[in-house]
């Protein structure tokens, strides 16, 4: 039997449901919804909210922290192997928004640099490693030509990263969600090949 450890990335707070930085949280909670023998739980000691899940003979602990983006690596530190856990970095699944990617869309990464996100470098950090599965959620406009148009200087970014998505928006993100969703159940279930089964069918658009 293999587990795994999946962790969605949001900040704590009301005010920042639905905002595309906190899109990992969302897909995440998406996806504990379909499967009727998750109940989250609060842990304060990892301050985080905890689920668990099994598909087939494997199973996967879901983890949303309760902290700010930056902190993220806090909440799993004494689950993962550097922190005198159990769960080594190949069995980390991390998933967040990536503005290099436009809406409605998602790719599948295994051991690549944070890109600048501040979440993944904190989880990284904190597993010493980055060797871990990232699925990185598109949540940029794109323009006439279906180009990705992202915010340029630091203030933009921070006010685009921190806004809400539009009513227009929301019927992708339900796409995504779905799609993250049979990705995910694809790499818990298959745990030798399924990480790579996922990104043949999902990373070249083969699924959608």
């Amino acid at each position: 039997m293999a587990n795994f450890l999946i962790i969605g990335l949001g900040n704590k707070g009301e005010e920042y449901d639905n905002t595309r930085h906190n899109i990992g949280k969302e897909v995440l909670l998406h996806f504990a919804k379909a499967h009727e023998d998750s109940d989250w739980k609060e842990d304060k000691k990892l301050k985080a909210k905890v689920a668990k899940i099994k598909i087939d003979k494997n199973s996967a602990t879901l983890i949303i922290p309760e902290m700010f983006m930056n902190q993220s690596g806090l909440a799993i530190r004494s689950l993962s192997k550097a922190g005198g856990g159990v769960f080594k970095p190949e069995q980390v699944i991390l998933i967040h928004d990536d503005m290099d990617l436009p809406l409605g869309s998602f790719k599948i990464s295994f051991n690549r640099g944070s890109g600048g996100h501040r979440g993944v470098e904190s989880v990284s950090k904190v597993i010493k490693s980055t060797e871990f599965t990232r699925v990185r959620i598109g949540v940029s406009p794109v323009t006439a030509k279906g180009l990705v148009k992202k915010p340029k200087g630091e203030d933009a970014v921070v006010t685009f990263i921190l806004g809400k998505f539009k009513p227009v928006e929301v019927e992708s993100l339900h796409k995504v969600s779905k799609w993250v969703g049979e990705a995910l159940e694809m790499i818990i279930s298959d745990a030798k090949q399924g990480r790579e089964k996922a990104m043949g069918m999902y990373n070249t658009g083969v699924k959608k």
